[in-house]
């Protein structure tokens, strides 16, 4: 028995490493078919029960859906996370290169290991590891893996597609998202397992300003740089209004006992009075600032293509989270207020705050965000859990349109440096969190009800 269990720790990690060696990255403009087959080629090989066993659906190009057939196909569950990748920006940031899926001092180092093969290989482990033993799920157990969530793709709606063409109507839907998150929180000393029950709608915007242009020894007064850089500090210094939505107020309810003795009243009267929680928020940082209001981010600048040329056109991109309460109608409206006259927006894409799923409160059970809840209780016992609305964005988003329940929780525990590594430089998983992130979707699965 120890052997066996040995052996399993041994290929999830080994799994993971030649996963995140294989550097699927999803680029707007194509696929990298050779990359991405080779990804898929070792999947198979490394949990080969699981694609002899579950009916495997191609979706769009290199999207898989499996199903596993249980012993009842009546309100099954989906399983989902995602094979591709973000570009490396600075190679030379990384403390081990971002594709080398080394193992040093216990942690697993690499692009993906957080976001999201983690959670590819620990549902795949989980699955080969129940299937080894002969279990049968007591429902229908999906897997969707999508392949080009990194650029908002079409893997995901093709799946969901598929599932509503069979007539799959999910009990609930679980994808990445939240975490056993450890410093969330000034004061708190307890990790927090937070679990999406909505996420923030994702719309980009480009702010484009004109002009004449030319040689750069005769500069004229507000010129297009000058009106984009006006255009940024006017989105700087003029954010949208905070809220303090329903899944915040019960996230701190929580977190009540646990907070420093200072806030705690704050806390209590939060449901009556929410704008003192609400300031306290906002203060505290970033991370929890974006809890309560809808937040634009400036992330790409084009001016002139030369030092002594001035700028016939310059455009910056904006990518904006759209909290739950606004509309994606009302931001444009405050962006227009907000940068004024001389300079064009152009919608990109848009999308609105997911919906809201049911949750468990003082007041009222919910049975399957009591059985997300109960399954974390058991993996992680000194978390927090509680429902939370997620900042970022995910494939789930499509399968609102066939699921009232979509959650979004990756089951690994993570700092805030790791949390903060994801897109970044350094992402990095420790082994045994890979290993407990394992253990939590086979329970989750064996505890499924008939």
């Amino acid at each position: 028995m120890e052997a066996m269990r040995e052996a399993r720790r041994e290929r999830a990690v080994e799994a993971l490493q030649a996963a995140v060696r294989i550097p699927t990255v999803s680029r707007r403009d194509g696929v990298d078919t050779e990359v991405f087959d080779a990804l898929l080629a070792e999947l198979e090989r490394r949990f080969p029960l699981l694609h002899e066993r579950l009916e495997l659906t191609r979706v769009h190009t290199h999207g898989l859906l499996f199903r596993w057939p249980g012993a009842s196909d009546a309100q099954p569950v989906v399983l989902m996370a995602h094979l591709d990748v973000v570009p490396i920006e600075d190679e030379s940031r990384w403390t081990h290169p971002p594709f080398s899926g080394a193992v040093v001092d216990g942690v697993v180092w690499g692009r993906g290991t957080l976001d999201d093969k983690g959670c590819v290989v620990a549902i795949c482990a989980a699955v080969e590891e129940l299937l080894e033993d002969g279990h049968e799920p007591a429902r229908d157990v999906w897997l969707s893996f999508g392949c080009d969530e990194e650029v908002f793709g079409q893997a995901a709606p093709e799946a969901v597609a598929v599932l509503r063409e069979r007539g799959v109507e999910p009990w609930f839907v679980l994808d990445e998202g939240g975490a056993v998150a450890g410093g969330a929180f000034p004061g708190v000393s307890a990790p927090v397992a937070v679990v999406g029950v909505t996420e923030k709608g994702v719309t980009s915007l480009l702010l484009r300003a004109e002009g004449r242009g030319g040689h750069a020894s005769t500069p004229a007064r507000n010129g297009p740089t000058a009106r984009i850089a006006k255009a940024i500090t006017a989105l700087e210094s003029s954010p949208m209004a905070p809220a303090l939505p329903a899944p915040t107020v019960e996230l701190f309810r929580r977190l009540g006992p646990h907070l420093p003795l200072p806030l705690r009243p704050v806390v209590a009267a939060a449901a009556r009075v929410p704008a003192v929680l609400t300031r306290t928020l906002l203060a505290a940082g970033p991370e929890t600032a974006a809890m309560v209001r809808t937040t634009f981010a400036v992330t790409t600048l084009e001016g002139s293509p030369a030092l002594n040329v001035i700028a016939g056109s310059a455009t910056v991109g904006v990518n904006i989270r759209v909290m739950v309460g606004d509309t994606v109608e009302s931001v444009l409206e405050h962006v227009r207020r907000a940068v004024g006259r001389g300079v064009d927006i152009e919608v990109v894409e848009e999308g609105e705050a997911s919906p809201l799923s049911p949750y468990s409160t003082a007041e009222h059970a919910d049975p399957a965000f009591d059985l997300l809840e109960t399954t974390i209780g058991e993996v992680f016992p000194d978390a927090v859990p509680s429902p939370y609305v997620m900042m970022a964005g995910t494939d789930s988003r499509h399968f609102t349109e066939i699921c009232e329940r979509v959650y979004r929780f990756a089951p690994f525990r993570m700092s805030k440096a790791q949390r903060e590594a994801i897109h970044s430089h350094d992402e990095h998983l420790g082994v045994e969190d890979l290993l407990d992130g394992v253990a939590w979707y086979r329970l989750l699965i064996e505890r499924l009800p008939a």
